[in-house]
């Protein structure tokens, strides 16, 4: 009998999911509303929500097959313990909620919902995971041992891989290289630090970057006429790829800043290649080719030319489900 997995991200605004075999074939999918569920008291709702849209996206094949998982991609999620713990966009205390103890925000998510999938495995990380993991599975770094995956998104969340496994820490939470601190009392960053590489190595860190330069620049720039709601990362890709100047300096910072960030990490787990996932990859070249400068510059002798810069494989709109099924072919093994 064919098996099949579930494959479930979580984000601020909706939660998607999928059934996925092991080749990364989608066999059906849908999404529900996560913003429908904002406060505390609602994860008991959201879950029940959620299995419901499960287990009638699994009646809805018209063939049998064995459900050999789920697995869960969320921010701040705990692969250990199988919680979302202390999550910045889910499920917020209401403004009356008189005792917002950090420790009740600890949700048992892989527990909850295995309470309603009997015998099913149930697997959760946080999405930056899932997506390395899914990169091992189905993407470019199938029969790689030793990789980095970064997603460029709104922030920056990474996965590391050595010796054929994920890296989580004895806590669950390693390989959070969006928040090293790249310069000291720079950019206020989310965390409640400064300087972290996601200020600067982000969707927003572009934007934040290409506001600086065009105030340090006096070349004519098409971005100087975008409102600063209406700008994106996009838009200066976009500027970029037609030679705007302060575009193209805004994409040498960003090259820079990761590249010398990359140089660091690489002497410690020597990877044989770093993966770009999310929007921001999709600069290509204008990304790519200032990192590879920057970190062979900046590389310890003995490492460099070593280490590859690719795209993932999994760029899509259904990656991330794809990475959150992977969880369970690499989990139930």
């Amino acid at each position: 009998m064919k098996k099949l997995a579930i494959g479930v991200d979580i984000g601020g605004i909706n939660t998607a999911f999928g059934l996925v075999d092991e080749h990364g074939d989608l066999y059906a999918e849908s999404v529900i509303p996560t913003k429908k569920f904002p406060e505390f008291g609602d994860y008991t709702a959201y879950v029940e929500e959620l299995c419901a849209a499960l287990r009638a996206m699994a009646d809805s094949l018209s063939f049998e097959y064995e459900l050999a998982g789920i697995g869960i991609g969320a921010p701040n999620a705990n692969y250990h313990r199988g919680t979302i713990e202390q999550p910045a966009n889910l499920w917020r205390f209401a403004a009356d909620e008189a005792d917002p103890r950090p420790e009740r925000r600890v949700f048992p998510l892989a527990d909850d919902i295995g309470a309603r999938f009997p015998g099913v495995l149930v697997l959760v990380t946080n999405d930056a995971n899932a997506a390395t993991v899914g990169e091992m599975v189905y993407g470019n770094a199938r029969g790689m041992k030793d990789f980095i995956m970064i997603t460029l998104g709104t922030g920056l969340g990474s996965g590391f891989v050595a010796n054929g496994a994920m890296i989580y820490g004895h806590d669950g939470f390693a390989g959070e290289l969006g928040h090293v601190v790249v310069e000291r009392g720079g950019r206020r960053c989310g965390c409640g630090r400064c300087g972290c590489l996601e200020t600067y190595v982000s969707a927003t860190g572009v934007k934040r970057t290409a506001f600086e330069t065009m105030a340090r620049m006096t070349e004519p720039s098409r971005l100087r006429a975008v409102a600063y709601d209406d700008f994106d990362a996009s838009i200066v890709s976009a500027a970029a790829a037609e030679g705007d100047p302060v575009a193209l300096e805004t994409f040498r910072f960003t090259g820079e800043v990761l590249g010398r960030a990359l140089a660091d990490v690489v002497t410690i787990t020597s990877p044989e290649a770093v993966f770009f996932f999310g929007g921001l990859a999709k600069a290509g070249k204008l990304l790519f080719d200032p990192v590879q400068w920057y970190m062979e510059e900046h590389m310890m002798p003995v490492f460099r030319g070593k280490v590859k810069l690719l795209p993932s494989g999994l760029q899509g709109k259904n990656a991330a489900i794809l990475g959150a099924a992977a969880l369970v072919w690499q989990g139930g093994e």
